[in-house]
């Protein structure tokens, strides 16, 4: 009997409970205000992650990187940043350990001098970015590039550099929460 007459407890109780969740109905005036606080913005959210702030990350990992130019809707040589579903924001970097042999003839910004970081809306943008580029550049060596994804940003880094230096990108990559 005292099983029955707590379990009918608790059922009222949780019937109240879900009675004054409900948004169908009209509030009692009797409710009392809440004075909770906003939630707080997480440190993603007061400070998102761009392509400069994402290059402030790896360089302090890969001193060898140096910013080399930022891209706009006006100097963007893929006219992707900004459309649906491309890339916010854009760097070009240099990495002080390729050859200027290696890369003359190619134009200041080109991934082969360095890399570039690209950063998306969404997880899945970058995701599908850096699958794009693999398959473009899968039968094409010269074309090649090493391509990190971490969150909504794509580390793409010069063939140039051997496996073990690119790792170093790897790395920072891994940092840019």
């Amino acid at each position: 009997m005292r099983k029955t007459l707590t379990l009918a407890a608790t059922a009222t109780v949780l019937m109240a409970s879900l009675a004054g969740c409900s948004s169908s109905g009209s509030r009692s005036s009797s409710a009392a205000p809440t004075n909770a606080a906003p939630p707080k913005a997480t440190a993603a959210q007061a400070n998102p992650l761009t392509a400069r702030t994402a290059f402030a990350k790896v360089s302090t990992i890969v001193s060898t990187a140096n910013l080399s130019g930022t891209v706009t809707a006006d100097n963007d040589p893929n006219h992707l940043l900004g459309r649906p579903n491309q890339y916010t924001s854009k760097i070009t970097f240099n990495d002080t350990r390729i050859s200027a042999d290696d890369v003359s003839g190619t134009d200041k910004g080109d991934v082969e001098r360095g890399g570039a970081i690209e950063v998306f809306g969404s997880p899945a943008d970058a995701q599908a970015r850096a699958k794009y580029i693999q398959s473009v550049t899968k039968s094409m060596p010269m074309l090649a590039e090493y391509d990190y994804v971490h969150g909504a940003a794509l580390v793409r880094v010069s063939h140039y550099l051997t496996p073990k230096q690119a790792a170093d990108y790897k790395t920072a990559a891994n940092n840019l929460d």
